[in-house]
Order: C-alpha cells, then sequence, then structure tokens
C-alpha cells in the first residue's frame, strides 16, 4: 500500500474529502427520503466532483489514487456493515457491497477518462459530461447488482422480493417496472441535479486556487 504521506496537498485533501464522502454516504443510505432516496444520495455525488477538481489540478494519476483510496474506505465501511444486524438482517448485504464496489470503480474510472479526454475544452464540459457518463453507470451498475432478481444467484438467502415488485414508474407514469428500476432513476435524476449544480464550487475553486497559484 502507499505511503500517503508523500502525497502533494491537492491529493492529500482529495483522499480525506473522497473518504469522508464514502462514509457519509454509507451512513446516511440508511436513512430513507422519500419513496425513492435515501438521504446518502445527497452526499455521494460530491464524490464526482472531488475527483474532477483533482484531475483538473493534478491530472489523471492522482485522481485515479483518489478513487484508490476511496474504493479502499468504502470496502472496510462495507465490511463493518455486514457486520451489523438491522431489522431485515445485514445493514449491507453481498450484493449491496459487490455493487457499490463495482459501480463506485467503473463509475469514477469512466469519469476520470472523460474529463481528461475533453479537458481542454470550455471549463464547465468536462466536469458536466464525466459527471453525467459516471453517474449513469454509478446507478444502474449499483441497482441492477444489489437488486435484479436475475442476479438471485449470487446470494440465494438474500431476499429482494421487495425490489423487484412492479409499480407505475417512479409511482406516476404509465408503465410498470420492477421498483428497483424506480429507485435508480430516482438516484440518478438526483445526481444530474447536482452535478449542474456543483459547477458553481467546481468553478469558484478552481478560479480561486488558480488566482492563488500566480501569486
Amino acid at each position: 500500500m502507499e505511503n500517503f504521506m508523500k502525497y502533494d496537498k491537492v491529493t492529500a485533501f482529495g483522499i480525506i474529502a473522497m473518504a469522508f464522502v464514502v462514509v457519509s454516504s454509507n451512513v446516511l443510505v440508511q436513512f430513507y427520503f422519500g419513496s425513492f432516496l435515501t438521504y446518502g444520495a445527497f452526499t455521494y455525488p460530491l464524490a464526482f466532483l472531488v475527483n474532477d477538481l483533482v484531475n483538473k489540478f493534478r491530472g489523471p494519476h492522482a485522481a485515479q489514487k483518489v478513487i484508490f483510496w476511496g474504493f479502499v474506505v468504502g470496502v472496510f465501511c462495507s465490511f463493518l456493515g455486514s457486520q451489523i444486524q438491522g431489522e431485515f438482517g445485514p445493514l449491507v448485504t453481498l450484493r449491496i457491497a459487490i455493487g457499490s464496489g463495482v459501480a463506485f470503480l467503473l463509475a469514477h474510472l469512466t469519469d476520470i477518462k472523460i474529463f481528461n479526454l475533453y479537458r481542454n475544452m470550455v471549463w464547465w464540459f468536462p466536469p458536466l459530461l464525466s459527471s453525467f457518463l459516471g453517474s449513469i453507470i454509478d446507478t444502474f451498475v449499483f441497482f441492477y447488482i444489489a437488486f435484479s432478481a436475475s442476479l438471485n444467484f449470487i446470494e440465494p438467502n438474500n431476499d429482494v422480493s421487495w425490489a423487484n415488485d412492479t409499480i407505475p414508474l417512479l409511482g406516476i407514469f404509465g408503465s410498470d417496472a420492477p421498483f428497483w428500476i424506480s429507485m435508480a432513476f430516482a438516484d440518478l435524476f438526483l445526481k444530474f441535479l447536482l452535478a449542474l449544480i456543483f459547477l458553481i464550487p467546481f468553478r469558484k475553486i478552481t478560479l480561486t486556487y488558480y488566482r492563488e497559484e500566480a501569486l
């Protein structure tokens, strides 16, 4: 494992910020907000902001280090959650642990690649496009692995029948779909909204950083 102390301040701060986002999101995901969301859905998208800022200031290699440490923290949180019994079993099931880990890596490595590919375009385009594409991957990979009935063989004793009961999409559209699809779309719409909002701190932080660097 790499020596944390050798990282520059930006990368080190990114690692700390990412760890905070991952831990807080793992805690807040236990509390529901409405029918389809949890409070963790409001904090987790900050991970894309952290990733993009490190990529902007230090490049893709530094961003990959931040994602590595975020993944390590996420695995630790999943292990702890699997040891805590809730009303319906462990707080973190095997499928949730696998889904969150795979989704985290795929989404954020994609975010890094897309951001770096378009980093020389107008300032808002790289973080917005990379966050949008990363969010799509993160959302549907996680919810599919964690709750789809087609993957019940991964953890046969984990009853996810509740997530596969069909309802009108998001409770308002005519087409019926498994409940987890509505959760996924609600989560994705929130991620898109927050990606737009986070352009404000992204711009402010980058302008402040380069202004101080020029002094």
